[in-house]
């Protein structure tokens, strides 16, 4: 406690963009029906649902570019400099969101800003991750990486929290009329209020010392040189990435849509219960860290997602066979726990795979690129899928595939990442 509480400023500069990034993709996840009425022709009838999934879809196709981009950046110039301007272009593409027109008022230039705004927040949010966790790893005390690594899928829970709050808030306290004219704006408005306190911290943290030092001992790692030596570490990053990304993704951002569209549940329901389940996982984020700091990440992982491989089928089963609000707040609560035995040691198993002077774009690359493959368009598949098969089913199946994925990885990390007395990765000569 007392080492958290001398990193607590580097752990809420760290965190901060995090909470703004992940806040504002699960509301807009929780909002796609409004959304597409409001940015795609009326014309368009259901394919408006499916055009919104894949505006959901195309900011992660950004991710990548961003990622590499500020990647790169914050390996040369340092964490600080990346992450200023990140939360910055965030706090851009937030506001395009909340305050744009809508098709009916601008047409085509509506969609045009919707879709850019969705752009510029995968670009940041590409370089987001590897930056801050860059970061979070650095200062932290050699046996506790583990547990301020952690911190990052903490932000992502918090994230949640908040947004299934004013997701209930906005259901509850406003009309359907109201909701549809103007009130889905708020979530979007109110996520504003994070970006300049966010840069505000920022801007008071220092480089950690394990970054001053490395860069005045070694040159930066060139990015094609990255991609030569590290290729094994990336595609076992990447799978980690897979499997942690498609469960999170369907139990927390797209559980609103299909619970209320394929199970006709109250809108109100699934924000409850996730905003619930959102509690469960900020606790049990840190404290699956922190064991990973004890037994190793290897175990925590494989054995988190294990379980996850026995539940996924019989929890969508007996969702399917009893859509009540009791069920879906079991299931969650369940996969809370589980989500957080794989989310906790994430972040610190994918850093400890690279060495300190191409960290941040090592970690870019592959958590970018998994979560544009297997994480971005989940609403676009898992709708799919149901829509072609019929079969409601269809989610459980997603994540039977990403938790197996993710499965292979955790068995393959190597020593480095695998061992709860894991140093900094070596530079390979």
């Amino acid at each position: 406690m007392q080492e958290l509480f001398k990193h607590r400023r580097v752990i809420f500069a760290s965190t901060i963009g995090n909470v703004l990034e992940w806040y504002d993709f699960i509301a807009f996840g929780y909002l796609m029906g409004v959304i597409s009425r409001h940015f795609f022709p009326a014309t368009a009838g259901s394919s408006a649902t499916l055009l919104t999934a894949a505006t959901f879809g195309v900011s992660f196709v950004a991710r990548p570019v961003g990622g590499i981009v500020l990647g790169i950046y914050a390996d040369r110039a340092g964490r600080k400099a990346a992450l200023l301007l990140v939360i910055a272009m965030m706090t851009v593409a937030t506001a395009l969101i909340g305050l744009a027109p809508t098709y009916a008022q601008a047409g085509v230039v509506a969609t045009v800003i919707m879709v850019f705004a969705r752009i510029l927040q995968g670009i940041s949010a590409g370089g987001e991750f590897g930056s801050a966790t860059s970061m979070l790893v650095e200062s932290a005390p050699a046996n506790q990486k583990g547990l301020f690594g952690s911190f990052q899928m903490f932000a992502q829970a918090v994230a949640g929290v908040l947004a299934s709050l004013v997701g209930v808030l906005i259901t509850q306290g406003l009309t359907p009329a109201q909701l549809e004219s103007w009130g889905w704006r708020l979530p979007f408005l109110l996520g504003l209020l994070i970006g300049p306190v966010g840069l505000y911290i920022r801007n008071r943290v220092d480089e950690p010392e394990l970054f001053r030092v490395t860069r005045e001992r070694e040159p930066g790692l060139p990015f094609g040189q990255l991609l030569r030596t590290y290729w094994r570490e990336i595609v076992i990053a990447s799978g980690l990435v897979a499997g942690t990304t498609i469960m999170q993704f369907v139990f927390n951002i797209y559980m609103p849509t299909y619970a209320v569209q394929y199970l006709q549940m109250p809108p109100s329901t699934p924000f409850v219960v996730i905003a619930i389940s959102g509690v469960v996982r900020i606790l049990a984020c840190p404290a699956f860290g922190a064991l990973s700091d004890r037994v190793g990440r290897k175990s925590v992982l494989a054995w988190g997602f294990v379980f996850s491989l026995v539940a996924v089928w019989p929890c969508f089963a007996w969702l399917k066979a009893d859509p009540v609000m009791s069920t879906l707040l079991a299931i969650e609560l369940l996969f809370g726990v589980l989500g957080a035995a794989v989310l906790g040691p994430l972040s610190t198993a994918l850093a400890e795979m690279f060495p300190v002077s191409g960290r941040s774009s090592g970690l870019s690359v592959s958590y970018n690129l998994s979560t544009t493959v297997f994480g971005g368009f989940t609403p676009l598949i898992v709708t799919g899928l149901i829509v072609a098969t019929g079969d409601r089913m269809a989610p459980a199946y997603y994540v039977i595939f990403g938790v197996l994925l993710g499965l292979a990885a955790a068995l393959a990390l190597p020593g480095a990442a695998a061992s709860p007395t894991a140093r900094d990765a070596p530079q390979h000569g």
